[in-house]
């Protein structure tokens, strides 16, 4: 029995991450007795800041901002640890026009900066992200609205000129709507990301990105980049030349990805995971309980482009996935694809498992000179169940294909390739 999907409501959305508000609970009972509360609103009166930049500056570390309903035009620093609060996300915003960030939690000219918390805010315009986190810890960005930010995008190229060092150095984007950069231990959830150039972003460029959760979000027509992305990048100036220093062991979890990347073919995934460069690292991660539809790759793409590179020991569990497109380049597919992972290098210990996958032509693509265990899946889509590729092989025991008499019966999906055991299968639906 699944543990996400419900039979009337395959596509649901769910509504809440219980895990974010332990986590918010840990981080507020963290604060000292002696943390103050400071309060903003548009006109400063009753003993407040008018701007959210100043009362940044006069916190000290663990205080509360409570900011009032009203626009904020401003691009605000967060360089110590403290909860910056809107009073209510459709009336609170951070208009960013013009500015590099709407918030930029600064780990970078801050090392060791851990504990910020951000919630309830519209943050929109930005020339580049909206919310920025790079090399912090313990920060949790919730219960906001993202959108309409990467303003610098050249559309017709797409490229971002004049990106600042600490960006990432994909020059299709001018980063996300948010983006956690070199950061660790922290929860973006139950945010709604939508109109950027791309929604919600982890990566190494100037610091390991581990063990971060990207919980209960509607991440929607984010036009030129995936919906999600885990990427292991090439390491920014600011870093200095070298390797990249690791995405691994993040969870993707409950979270609706629809409708990205469609601005230009293979634009973006429901869900990425990819090695952007030699030795890239992008392993040990969890997407677990997603829907993922209507995207410009497949719902959920793993790429790795060149061999010694590590895409390993990830996990795909328990999404909802259909509708999306076919993957594009070297890791090309011949038709919509629900799950592709593709990998010049061996993605061994990939785990696919336990997927509801309806209107895809190719329900799981397997390219990578590993085996890649597909379990307990519903592979429903409207042609192939398991697809093999090159030296790709699949061990695909116990799902279900569509119909009771297995893979290549009448009525139900199929094995095309060489190199998967499909028997036993399952004669009912999960």
């Amino acid at each position: 029995m699944r543990a996400v999907h419900s039979n009337s409501n395959r596509f649901g959305v769910w509504t809440k991450a219980t895990v974010t508000f332990a986590v918010w609970l840990v981080f507020a009972g963290a604060q000292g007795a002696s943390a103050a509360t400071l309060c903003v609103n548009p006109t400063g009166k009753g003993g407040c800041f008018a701007t959210i930049t100043s009362a940044v500056t006069a916190a000290t570390v663990n205080d509360t901002i409570q900011v009032a309903k009203g626009t904020y035009d401003e691009d605000i620093v967060v360089g110590k640890s403290l909860s910056l609060i809107g009073a209510n996300p459709k009336n609170t915003i951070i208009d960013a026009t013009g500015l590099a960030n709407g918030i930029f939690v600064d780990g970078i000219d801050n090392p060791g900066l851990s504990g910020v918390t951000v919630s309830g805010f519209t943050v929109k315009n930005a020339n580049f992200e909206g919310i920025l986190v790079a090399n912090a810890s313990s920060v949790t960005i919730s219960g906001s609205i993202v959108s309409n930010n990467n303003k610098s995008l050249v559309i017709a190229t797409p490229a971002c000129p004049g990106l600042p060092s600490f960006e990432t150095e994909e020059g299709d984007d001018c980063g996300e709507g948010i983006h956690l950069l070199g950061a660790n231990h922290s929860v973006v959830a139950d945010n709604l990301v939508e109109k950027n150039s791309g929604g919600i972003l982890i990566s190494d460029d100037t610091a390991a990105a581990s063990n971060n959760l990207i919980s209960g979000n509607i991440v929607s027509n984010n036009s030129f980049d995936c919906g999600i992305t885990l990427a292991s990048h090439p390491r920014a100036s600011i870093a200095g030349p070298g390797t990249p220093l690791g995405v691994t062991q993040n969870t993707i979890s409950n979270n609706l990805s629809t409708s990205n990347g469609l601005a230009t073919p293979g634009a973006g995934a429901g869900v990425g995971i990819f090695d952007g460069a030699a030795s890239g690292i992008a392993s040990g991660n969890v997407v677990v309980g997603n829907t993922l539809t209507n995207n410009g790759l497949p719902g959920v793409t793993m790429h790795s482009h060149a061999p010694g590179e590590d895409l390993t020991n990830n996990v795909i569990v328990n999404n909802a996935i259909g509708g999306n497109h076919a993957d594009t380049g070297d890791a090309a597919t011949s038709g919509s694809t629900g799950i592709n992972v593709f990998g010049l290098s061996a993605a061994t210990g990939t785990v696919i498992s336990d997927n509801y996958i309806t209107d895809e032509a190719l329900d799981v693509v397997v390219n990578t000179p590993a085996s890649v265990d597909v379990h307990l899946n519903d592979l429903l889509g409207k042609g192939v169940g398991v697809q093999t590729l090159n030296a790709g092989t699949a061990n695909a025991t116990l799902n279900f294909w569509g119909c009771a008499k297995g893979p290549g019966a009448r009525g139900c999906t199929t094995a095309s390739g060489t190199g998967i055991l499909s028997t036993p299968f399952a004669s009912k639906e999960f």
